[in-house]
C-alpha cells in the first residue's frame, strides 16, 4: 500500500513529487531532494549549531532522518518547510545530546527590518563577521532569528518548532536585532 501525498495546497511545488517518489524508496528522487536543499539546510545547521564538525554531523544527520521518514510527508505545508522542520529537530537533540542547554529567555517586535534584508543578501567580507556576531547571541535567541529572519519562517511555525509563544518568538527578533546592530555599530567604531 502506498501512501498518497496530498498536493492540494501546494501543487506548484516540484519537491512534493520528487518526494513522494523517494518515499517509495526512489533514490534518483532523494539525490535530487539532496542537490536542491544540501547547501540550504547545511547554512541553517551552521548557523545554529555554531561549528563545522557539528554542522558537518548534523547535516548528514538530517538526510538520514528524512530519508526514513519521507513517507510521512503528507504535503499539507510546503516541502521545504516541513525539510526544514526535520532539520531542527534534529539539531535541537544533536546539541541536547552534547548536553548544551537551550536558554528560555521573555523577549518583542516583528517585520523584516533593511538590517534582516541586508543580512540574508550579504555576500561580501562582512558575512563572515556577521556569522560571528550571529553565533554570539545566546542559543534560543540565535535559534529565532535563523529561522525567522535568516530562513523566512513565519513566527507562529518559530513558535510552534521550537516550543515558545509567538510573542516570544517575536521579542527574540526584536532582541537579536537590537545586539547585533549594537555590536556592528561598536565594531564600526573601532
Amino acid at each position: 500500500m502506498t501512501a498518497q501525498i496530498s498536493t492540494a495546497p501546494y501543487f506548484d511545488d516540484p519537491d512534493v513529487e520528487l518526494a513522494q517518489q523517494a518515499g517509495q524508496g526512489d533514490l534518483k528522487a532523494f539525490r535530487e531532494i539532496y542537490e536542491r536543499h544540501h547547501r540550504r539546510v547545511y547554512g541553517l545547521v551552521m548557523r545554529l549549531a555554531g561549528d563545522l564538525d557539528t554542522a558537518n554531523d548534523v547535516t548528514q544527520e538530517v538526510f538520514i532522518q528524512l530519508w526514513k521518514h519521507l513517507a510521512s510527508f503528507r504535503g499539507e505545508s510546503k516541502f521545504s518547510t516541513w525539510l526544514y522542520t526535520v532539520a531542527m529537530r534534529v539539531v535541537i537533540t544533536e546539541l541536547r545530546k552534547q548536553n548544551r542547554r537551550v536558554q528560555q529567555l521573555q523577549l518583542v517586535g516583528d517585520g523584516q527590518t533593511e538590517f534582516e534584508q541586508n543580512l540574508v543578501h550579504s555576500d561580501g567580507p562582512d558575512l563572515g563577521r556577521l556569522d560571528g556576531l550571529i553565533q554570539r547571541l545566546p542559543l534560543q535567541m540565535r535559534w529565532v532569528f535563523v529561522l525567522h529572519c535568516l530562513e523566512g519562517m513565519r513566527h507562529e511555525d518559530v513558535a510552534e518548532e521550537l516550543g515558545i509563544a509567538i510573542g516570544t518568538s517575536k521579542v527574540q527578533v526584536h532582541r537579536a536585532r537590537a545586539l547585533l546592530e549594537e555590536w556592528l555599530s561598536d565594531d564600526n567604531a573601532e
